[in-house]
């Protein structure tokens, strides 16, 4: 299968580097105030109506000269539209862009030629409009995508998309500048993605994709991916304060540490700063800690050459009133947000150094070199049974890792031309290797004292990937892209444990696994301002490595297969809609098993489902949201009845108005709606869905903004996540299966200020 793969790389690159280019319109788009290149700038070209978008250096290629054009444009979320004259276009000049203090609906551009991250529309629209004002909304900007907190601030987020309980990120790959949040064989959960280093105030775009269709993505992405991408210069410095109920206050900063004289030779370096407190609403407090820090490089090493330097760390700590059974408040052991365990809690840490080089050569293919490295620890006191194991200590258990991950990616992108066909090809590396000490999970008492360990050993994993892209624009009609990604897994367990049931003693386990990636594509541009697209392929999500082991390697990564029929219409210059139909189907459904230790495999599973996204600005004030999805899984192998998926979404449904008036006042209304879903496979237990609505008001002027958040507007009393648990409470003599639940936040206002410098 090797030798096939290098085989298709060699005779696709033989085709694409031999259709040469001459006297080809070539350029590069910066930003007029920081002198930066500008990603994902559209160009067009007049007459001929040919649109692409620039790379991350800022560069577009075309395959006419300049005596063929009279006009380029030149366009992009927050920067003024530009016309220039093409007898005023030198070849390979640079082109610098205003930015503009408001972004309306009309600056979206269906059509922008590149085909694949249309949905990203949407995304860096809302980021302009709505903005991420905590580490919540980090997340919720992907339209269908909910989360669920269930052991306090510090602890990753649950994640629902697409008919998907994620858990913490089993079916759904996390990224921030090309380095994976998701952790494989994590003490908690597979998949495991924390984004709470990520300081909000330094997102500048989200690029998402539902689906196995893109190339580049290889593990977890099976629902879709995320990808993160942080400001490379900032226009002005930030500090900001806030504070409110439940003892809640937040510090933040945003400074720029170069001065105008190397701005002016497109050099930029910043840091970002934030900590966090808050007691929370929960009966218990949670005295919840975290501070992050941040710093980010980005200059001209070169004519062509652009490096990227960041590193970040992060540490947090909290308690937790963990998940609680409905017997328990029902009977008024505990009120709604009381705790039957109060030592819960955790403590986390992440640091990281990510290194990019992005080239654009003589001939403007591109290239990114990139390393990286993370250093994480994980300690975590969670007590889902209660007394069912241990009438008489109780089942509290403890979930440690200290781990290292190092990896490289490299990329090689080229635009060629087969006729009037245009060519883009793109190969890519991904090397990732994940080493961790002492994996643990033991069973515990008050949070420290360890009564029985259970499981114990160094986990190692190594993930090598080869892919290749061809994008095919045959006219401004017709693109199609096909794909094909080889991923090759290396698995290794010292278990440490002799009384580790799972295994035969103490020793090194092995296994691997590989598995091949097909994707393809095709995209009708019906008009400028509609689009149609049917996407497919196989994606996959790999298995915990002490799983893999006791299998002998089986069902490492088992694969899924996905497809969608979709839409991208503009049919004024204030309303855009997309409208998605999707269908998933999974060899195998991995779910967490938390207090055993081990990841379950249940079993086939399919789903189809509907995705509807709306945009509308009826005023140029009135900014109006609505995503709506709706998803029906089901087990592909079990009796009717019997094969709901516990905890996947039905119909989910989040949106807003936003205001913006030029006197400074804004703010906006939002809501987000999850309906009941199906706890068990016979479907005799009910997740309750709710509705939850939260609002923001500001007054804004160039200098300072002061801010009013209120969240749980309406103070509806709901549980945030929700788990059918076989529990047993103190002298209780029987267990019971019912629903355990973390409650949603009470009502909660926060008040800041934030004050802007140069």
């Amino acid at each position: 299968m090797n030798k096939l793969l290098i085989l298709i790389s060699l005779l696709l690159g033989v085709l694409t580097s031999s259709t040469a280019q001459h006297n080809h319109i070539a350029g590069k788009v910066i930003d007029a105030s920081s002198r930066l290149p500008l990603e994902g700038i559209s160009v067009t070209l007049l007459p001929q109506r040919k649109t692409t978008v620039t790379d991350e250096n800022g560069s577009f290629t075309f395959n006419e000269n300049t005596t063929q054009i009279t006009t380029l444009l030149l366009s992009g979320f927050g920067y003024e539209t530009l016309s220039l004259d093409g007898k005023d276009f030198k070849l390979g000049s640079s082109i610098a862009l205003n930015g503009k203090a408001a972004t309306t609906l009309d600056e979206v551009v269906v059509n922008t030629g590149a085909s694949s991250k249309q949905q990203n529309q949407i995304s860096k629209l809302d980021i302009k409009m709505r903005g991420i004002t905590n580490s919540q909304e980090v997340l919720r900007i992907v339209p269908g995508l909910f989360i669920g907190q269930h052991q306090g601030g510090g602890k990753a987020e649950q994640i629902f998309i697409r008919g998907f309980d994620c858990d913490h990120g089993t079916d759904i790959s996390l990224n921030v500048d090309g380095m994976p949040i998701n952790m494989v064989s994590h003490a908690h959960g597979q998949g495991y993605a924390d984004a709470h280093f990520i300081i909000p105030e330094t997102i500048e775009t989200v690029d998402f994709k539902k689906g196995t269709y893109n190339v580049e993505k290889g593990n977890f992405n099976t629902a879709g991916y995320v990808d993160f991408k942080t400001a490379n210069a900032i226009d002005r410095n930030l500090l900001k304060l806030e504070g409110g109920m439940f003892n809640s206050a937040r510090i933040a900063a945003v400074v720029n540490l170069l001065g105008k004289t190397l701005k002016a030779k497109q050099q930029s370096w910043y840091m970002a700063a934030e900590y966090n407190y808050s007691d929370g609403y929960f009966d218990n407090p949670q005295h919840f800690n975290r501070f992050n820090f941040f710093t980010k490089y980005h200059g001209k090493v070169s004519k062509n050459s652009f490096l990227q330097l960041s590193a970040s760390t992060l540490y947090s700590k909290w308690n937790a009133s963990g998940q609680i059974p409905d017997r328990a408040v029902d009977e008024g052991l505990i009120g709604f947000f009381g705790a039957l365990d109060p030592t819960e809690g955790g403590l986390t840490a992440r640091s990281n150094c990510n290194a990019q080089l992005l080239s654009t050569l003589n001939n403007h293919d591109f290239i990114r070199n990139q390393l990286f490295y993370t250093n994480y620890s994980f300690d975590l006191h969670t007590n889902f049974t209660f007394f069912l194991e241990d009438p008489i200590n109780g089942d509290q258990i403890r979930q440690k890792e200290n781990r290292n991950l190092i990896g490289y990616n490299g990329s090689y992108s080229h635009i060629g031309y087969l006729g009037s066909t245009k060519i883009n090809t793109d190969t890519g590396i991904n090397v990732r290797y994940d080493t961790t000490n002492n994996s643990a999970l033991s069973h515990t008492i008050n949070r420290y004292t360890v009564i029985n360990p259970i499981k114990l050993g160094d986990i190692s994993e190594l993930n090598a990937a080869l892919y290749l892209s061809e994008t095919f624009k045959f006219n401004e009609k017709w693109t199609v892209n096909a794909g094909l990604r080889f991923d090759q897994f290396f698995n290794q367990y010292q278990n440490k444990l002799a009384t580790d049931a799972t295994l035969n003693g103490i020793g090194i386990y092995k296994a691997k696994a590989n598995i091949l990636s097909p994707k393809f594509s095709i995209y009708f541009h019906a008009s400028n301002n509609t689009q149609f697209y049917i996407a497919t392929g196989r994606g996959f999500h790999s298995n915990d490595t002490r799983a893999v082991v006791v299998t002998n390697g089986k069902q490492i990564v088992p694969p899924a297969y996905g497809i969608d029929f979709g839409t991208i219409i503009k049919p004024t210059n204030t309303l855009l809609l997309h409208l998605a139909a999707w269908y998933m189907g999974l060899k195998q459904e991995f779910v967490y098993s938390g207090d055993g230790g081990i990841v379950e495999i249940t079993g086939a599973t399919k789903r189809i489902g509907i995705d509807g996204s709306i945009r509308f600005e009826p005023l140029k004030s009135v900014y109006l949201d609505l995503d709506l999805n709706y998803a029906h899984g089901r087990y592909a192998n079990l009796s009717k009845g019997q094969d709901y998926i516990p905890l996947a979404p039905v119909w989910s449904a989040t949106g807003g108005i936003t205001y913006k008036n030029k006197n400074g006042i804004n703010g906006g209304l939002r809501y987000r709606y999850l309906s009941d879903r199906p706890a068990v496979e016979d479907n005799s237990l009910t997740a309750k869905g709710y509705f939850v609505s939260d609002a923001v008001l500001n007054f804004t002027k160039p200098r300072y903004e002061i801010g009013l958040k209120l969240n749980n507007l309406f103070n509806t009393k709901w549980k945030e996540t929700q788990f059918a648990t076989e529990t047993r409470l103190q002298n209780e003599t029987m267990p019971v299966t019912e629903i355990c639940f973390t409650p949603g936040t009470k009502f909660m206002a926060l008040v800041g200020i934030s004050y802007y410098f140069k």
